[in-house]
């Protein structure tokens, strides 16, 4: 597989939708993850990330203005001792509550499909990073429809033991702009990753469209002591 280029990737895409990228850090010593959002709606767009205990949650810019709630209000990121769970929805909840009682994150996912949001039946994406002891693996999932047809729900999980120094997996929910926005295809895209934690934000921040782009969300995980960095754009201030 060809390893991408990120801010390629993104410049090139007007509408990735929701996007979460897993690696890393090209020294080694960081487990890596972001998530983005973007929105074309004056609902999706009047939205922030804030710090919420060890993960984060969105919340109305401007509450007056908050129309519809139901999918994107919602914790993209908790922490479960050990792991990091990060999802575009409330099935971070799903895996969060699953893995607690000791379900995998594949069986936590099985009680959850696509959105409701005819006619794009947006997927779910989510991923889990587990650091523990000097050690580190992922994995990702989508849940998306049948090629648009919300009857049948096609589950996709990969996993990633002992990722490569430099390397990350990006999963997205559109593949482009249109209307229906067509899903996500394939699985998640090999990219480079580089630069300290700073870098490596503004490297994506600055290369998602600039009328589209809503947040972002990056944490550096160090793999030795568990401790983490994170960074929060917003372009609501």
């Amino acid at each position: 597989m060809e390893k991408k280029n990120i801010q390629t990737e993104l410049q090139n895409n007007a509408y990735p939708g929701r996007g979460i990228i897993i690696g890393k850090s090209e020294d080694g010593k960081y487990a890596v993850t972001a998530y983005f959002i973007m929105g074309r709606s004056e609902n999706s767009r009047n939205r922030v990330f804030v710090e919420d205990g060890e993960g984060i949650r969105t919340q109305a810019f401007d509450p007056s203005k908050m129309q519809d709630p139901s999918l994107i209000i919602y914790a993209p990121v908790r922490v479960l001792g050990n792991k990091t769970i990060v999802t575009n929805g409330d099935q971070t909840d799903t895996i969060y509550e699953g893995m607690d009682k000791q379900l995998t994150f594949e069986q936590s996912l099985r009680s959850r499909e696509f959105e409701p949001d005819a006619p794009n039946y947006t997927p779910r994406i989510s991923g889990i990073m587990h650091v523990e002891n000097g050690t580190y693996n992922y994995a990702m999932s989508i849940l998306k429809s049948n090629q648009g047809d919300p009857s049948s729900c096609n589950r996709y999980t990969f996993a990633y033991e002992n990722p490569k120094a430099g390397e990350g997996r990006f999963i997205h929910t559109y593949m482009g702009d249109g209307n229906p926005l067509p899903s996500f295809e394939g699985e998640p895209e090999l990219i480079g990753l580089s630069g300290n934690i700073d870098a490596f934000t503004n490297q994506i921040w600055n290369a998602l469209n600039a009328d589209n782009k809503v947040s972002l969300f990056v944490r550096y995980i160090d793999i030795a002591t568990g401790t983490y960095e994170t960074r929060i754009c917003n372009k609501n201030q």
